[in-house]
This record gives structure tokens, sequence and C-alpha cells, in this order.
């Protein structure tokens, strides 16, 4: 193999060979008494200015998923932490993508019925 075609193929093998990593999704349901409670400090009249969904979003962004939902945010089987990567508002929920890294969910194995039903209507 020559020196020029080295370091494509390693361009090539990197992007070809998928690594295994845990992906997370988890759907909040907003409207209810759990997206409905106090998830940002007040102002200094006691009062906050975002709704409730948005609290829950920022809730979620400042890390606070640990806390509010302990029974979903374990490690891995390896050990290895999850991050919040990206999150969805929909109508009646928030999508919340948790992993190892950031990769896109296939929508075939999604649980967001914006993500799957359309794949599932032209199968």
């Amino acid at each position: 193999m020559n020196t020029l075609s080295r370091p494509m193929y390693r361009v090539l093998k990197s992007k070809i060979m998928k690594t295994n990593s845990t992906q997370q999704e988890v759907l909040l349901m907003t409207g209810t008494s759990f997206s409905s409670r106090q998830w940002c400090e007040k102002t200094d009249q006691g009062q906050n200015n975002f709704t409730n969904k948005e609290q829950l979003q920022n809730a979620c962004w400042n890390g606070l998923l640990q806390e509010m939902l302990p029974e979903i945010c374990k490690p891995t089987a390896e050990n290895k932490n999850l991050y919040l990567w990206q999150i969805t508002e929909a109508k009646s929920f928030i999508d919340l993508e948790l992993g190892e890294v950031p990769e896109e969910i296939e929508k075939n194995h999604s649980i967001n019925p914006y993500s799957f039903l359309p794949a599932q209507l032209f199968s």
C-alpha cells in the first residue's frame, strides 16, 4: 500500500465501522401533575416567567433529570454515564435523547410517535 492511499483508508474505515454505544430515549408527558411541578427558581417576586413545559426542559438541560427520575438515570452495564444530547418538543410531550455519544436514533427504534409512525405507514 502506498503512502497516498493509507490516509484515505483510515478515513473510510472510521466512517464505515460502527461502534456500540448505549442510547436511551425518554418521553416526558406534559400537562400532567409531574410536568406542572416547579422545576425552576422563582424571581424575587415569587414568580417565574416560564411555562411548565419550558421549566421542565430547562430542568433537564440543567442536569436535574437524575433527581427527577433516578430510576431511569442509572449508568450502563459498562458503567458509562449517559448524557442528554437533544430535547425535542411536541404538542403533548418532550422527547429526551440520551447517550454515551451524540448519535441519531433510528426512526424505527424510536418511541417518539412522530418518528416511527411515518416509517410504519410506508412499510
